[in-house]
Parts: structure tokens; sequence; C-alpha cells
């Protein structure tokens, strides 16, 4: 699946096997390593498209990885972006997000979309602010410890 939005970001499935669907540009660097790692991760979380993780491009270059942190359960699903270091501060994380929202909204707009910050005020918090998020709480993460959540209240 293939999604352009106006910010001009293109989100590019990673596949089962770390590959990418439809890529018509070279992956390497950072963005082949962080494809390579989806195969492991997809063993945890399960695959199952659209919940899956996804390379973002601009222009020609790779941008970003986001994703869903596994498909909706319980009537939530949970949305995750990073922005390759030389990238940030430039919306490309915001562009990731709002598309994030977009896919889950068009594939199934029951669940409630979710995300997860460091218990800090920072980047992360400030967009999913300008999306329409709003924090719910603290709650513990297997990996981060105690973590904000962060619910979509508008779309």
């Amino acid at each position: 699946m293939q999604v352009d939005l106006a910010m001009d970001v293109t989100l590019y499935d990673i596949e089962r096997n770390g590959s990418l669907a439809q890529a018509d540009t070279p992956v390497d660097g950072v963005a082949a390593d962080t494809a390579s790692s989806y195969p492991a991760y997809y063993e945890a979380i399960g695959f199952e498209k659209p919940w899956i993780g996804y390379l973002a491009r601009h222009d020609s270059a790779w941008v970003g990885a986001c994703g869903f942190k596994g498909a909706p359960k319980a009537g939530r699903v949970e949305i995750a972006y990073y922005t390759f270091p030389e990238f940030e501060a430039q919306g490309v994380a915001t562009a990731m997000a709002r598309a994030l929202v977009f896919v889950a909204q068009n594939a199934d707009p029951s669940p409630i979309v979710t995300a997860r910050t460091l218990p800090k005020e920072g980047a992360s918090t400030a967009i999913l602010r300008k999306l329409g998020f709003t924090k719910t709480g603290t709650v513990p993460d297997p990996d981060d410890g105690n973590v904000w959540e962060w619910v979509l209240v508008e779309s």
C-alpha cells in the first residue's frame, strides 16, 4: 500500500521478509537496516496488513520509519514513528503520524488510535497534540518503563 499525503511523505510497506513493496528507490544505510529488523518484530507482534511497519520517503530520500504495534486489540491500535536523525525537525514525524492515522481510519474506523511517549514534554508530545491526541495518563511499558499514553480524540 502506498499512502501519499499533502506533506509529500510516501509510506512503503515493509513486507514480512523485510523487503519493501513497490519501492522504486534503492534502500540502503539506516533505512535498509531498519527494514531488515522487521521480520523479527513481526514474529513477535504478527503480520497483518495494514497493521505493519512502513518506511517513509520524501522526494528520493528515506526519511524515517513508522507503523503499528500490531493489529487492533480490545478496540485500540497503537502507532509509533521514528525520523532518521538527518531529517529531524523538518515535519517528517508529523507527516508519518498523520499517515498512520489515515491508514488506521481508512482500514477500520472503529479502533481508538493510541500512541505512547516518554513521560516528558518534547517533539513527540507536540506532534501528538497537533494531530488531536490527548494524554490520558501514565502506563507501564515493558521496554520503556512508565510512559505517557495518548488517545486520538479528533480526526
